[in-house]
């Protein structure tokens, strides 16, 4: 058999055919050719036929655009790639950073489950608060079953319920707790960026081996941010919970009973103005010291002599 015959022909399609299996629109392919971001179509006759190349790149662009890229950023990605630098290490790279952060699986739960975890009765508002904050969302053509991206985040949250604490609660420490994480990983990344992956950022876009590189990087300190996480927060919960428990365990006042210093409540006020002075890590150091300095200074001014009885000389008559 001829060998050229036994090859399998290449795909040829219509602009149409070609929206069919991309599932972008004729308008859309039409818009990147615009753009550049398209191979140019082979010309024949009246008509363009688009081959398999043009149905790879168009999955390529779907691809990036789900992971937030623009289409200028997509077209300096493509053009490095046409011009020989390749693509391969780039979408390691994209793939490796979007990729999951934790080992932690998305699960489902009935609707009947999830109101027997809180309570038993339906709760509409929290449903629809917990979908906005994205602890639950829906599955497409299901009303009775919810996906939960993080089971974990899920059982605090029926755990907190159960203790009593209510569901507006929890909600509200969520959103608060999320900004002050997303800060973190925000400086995560600022300080990894500068200290490790600057270097292989230096071109737009990387090569093909820095991208390559970077992605190995990326696999190796991902674990770290949340390693780091749990050992400060584990530290602070420690610090913080004891304090927090000998606050509401010790009488409130100033007290001394056998030359033991107990708790003093100070009002919140006088606490938000020193921490605003001196930062929340510096607070009792500071009203330690102050106190301490107040004491000696009364204790001088109790030795040193009045303008009273300052040279005064005892007359006897």
């Amino acid at each position: 058999m001829d060998e050229r015959a036994a090859r399998t022909p290449a795909a040829e399609y219509r602009i149409e055919d070609l929206a069919h299996h991309s599932g972008a629109t004729v308008r859309t392919i039409r818009a990147y050719q615009d753009r550049g971001l398209l191979p140019k179509p082979e010309r024949r006759g009246r008509s363009n036929v688009y081959g398999d190349t043009h149905l790879t790149r168009l999955r390529q662009i779907a691809d990036l655009l789900d992971r937030g890229y623009t289409l200028a950023s997509i077209k300096e990605l493509l053009e490095a790639w046409d011009a020989g630098r390749g693509l391969g290490g780039v979408l390691g790279l994209v793939a490796e950073v979007h990729g999951p952060w934790t080992d932690e699986e998305a699960d489902r739960i009935t609707r009947t489950e999830l109101d027997a975890a809180f309570g038993g009765a339906p709760d509409e508002d929290a449903v629809r608060e917990a979908l906005e904050l994205g602890v639950l969302e829906r599955v497409p053509g299901r009303d009775d079953e919810f996906l939960v991206p993080s089971p974990q985040e899920l059982f605090v949250a029926a755990e907190l319920y159960a203790a009593g604490v209510p569901l507006s609660a929890i909600a509200g420490h969520l959103r608060e707790l999320r900004g002050q994480v997303e800060h973190i990983a925000h400086r995560f990344l600022e300080f990894t960026t500068e200290h490790v992956f600057a270097r292989y950022l230096e071109h737009r876009p990387p090569t093909d081996a820095d991208a390559s590189e970077a992605a190995a990087l990326v696999r190796r300190l991902r674990p770290l941010a949340q390693q780091t996480v749990d050992a400060e927060l584990a530290r602070a919960m420690r610090t913080f919970a004891a304090r927090h428990l000998q606050q509401h365990l010790a009488p409130e006042g100033p007290q001394v009973e056998d030359g033991t210093t107990r708790q003093v409540t100070l009002p919140a006020a006088t606490i938000r103005a020193v921490q605003q002075l001196v930062g929340p890590g510096n607070t009792s150091a500071f009203i330690a010291a102050a106190a301490e300095r107040e004491v000696r200074a009364r204790t001088l001014d109790a030795l040193m002599p009045t303008p009273n009885n300052c040279g005064q000389v005892e007359q006897t008559s």
